[in-house]
């Protein structure tokens, strides 16, 4: 790859790999394959992707092999802590890959947090458990499986497990249940902490600022509805995540207004009615498929 465009690290396969490309596809990038499947490369912005495991790309982060990545916090964090300094940084939270790294145990068992006294726990995230057992000055026994781990129990390998968990069923299907959260994860934007090239920095900027963009847009509306002037303060303080609206006269009706907003959490159907309820009408809930910040 040259060296005078942006190296990004991001998942091969997998459950990340393809929402992280619609990530860079709504950011406006046009991502071609190569040949070795190794590498990709943007047509329209000055990027290249290396196609990796997911555990590897905090080393690529942190080595300087690559400027940025996309990774899931529980893999960073893992990472982190067998790391002896700190050579990346998180700098957007994505909000796609969320779970969560909890403790399970069987599913009929009364559990407590004391239970895990003098037991074993299996796990694939040992620093991550070793961390939360001595933050709870719990003296358990590690053991490191690299997959499969919710079989360690049937296996008679350990008594429980701490593990990713999605939806649970996986748990459940073997006879386990989650009891405790150790993390919540989804899925970051890490930078390097290495020097970079001042002209690849600006395009880093770039890059981050439509990524920004994107998810800004994600959860966000465009909001415009009529409304009394005398409504204003009501409408202001329902609207959900709303900076100062735009407030404009009605043609041809006095004391009414038109708003307009950018409502930067989501919009339920009873937001809609405690709108209307303070006395907005004409009410129009758009989405934003651009925003710059």
């Amino acid at each position: 790859m040259q060296t005078d465009r942006l190296h990004m690290a991001i998942q091969k396969s997998g459950r990340l790999a393809d929402q992280s490309r619609d990530l860079l596809k709504s950011a406006g990038l046009k991502v071609q394959a190569t040949k070795n499947q190794l590498t990709a490369r943007a047509t329209n912005f000055p990027l290249d992707l290396m196609l990796v495991r997911d555990d590897d790309i905090p080393t690529f982060v942190a080595d300087g092999v690559c400027d940025l990545g996309i990774v899931g916090l529980n893999v960073l964090e893992e990472y982190r802590l067998g790391d002896d300094q700190d050579r990346c940084e998180i700098i957007a939270r994505l909000g796609f890959g969320r779970c969560a790294l909890k403790i399970a145990a069987p599913a009929d068992e009364e559990f407590t947090l004391d239970s895990l006294q003098g037991a074993r726990i299996a796990t694939s995230y040992p620093r991550l458990t070793r961390k939360f057992l001595d933050e709870a000055q719990i003296a358990c026994d590690v053991v490191t499986m690299q997959g499969a781990v919710e079989l360690a129990p049937r296996l008679g390998i350990a008594a429980y497990v701490c593990d990713l968990v999605s939806t649970g069923q996986t748990l459940e299907a073997n006879g386990l249940k989650p009891v405790h959260t150790v993390l919540e994860s989804e899925s970051v934007l890490v930078r390097t902490l290495k020097t970079i090239d001042p002209v690849k920095r600006l395009k880093a900027d770039a890059l981050v600022t439509r990524i920004d963009g994107v998810i800004a847009t994600a959860e966000s509306k465009y909001i415009v509805l009529n409304a009394p002037e005398s409504a204003l303060a009501d409408i202001t303080r329902i609207l959900p995540g709303a900076d100062a609206p735009t407030i404009m006269p009605l043609m041809g009706h006095q004391g009414h207004v038109a708003v307009q907003a950018v409502c930067q959490e989501s919009v339920f159907w009873e937001t809609l009615e405690e709108l209307k309820d303070a006395g907005a009408r004409d009410i129009l809930v758009m989405p934003i498929e651009k925003m710059m910040l």
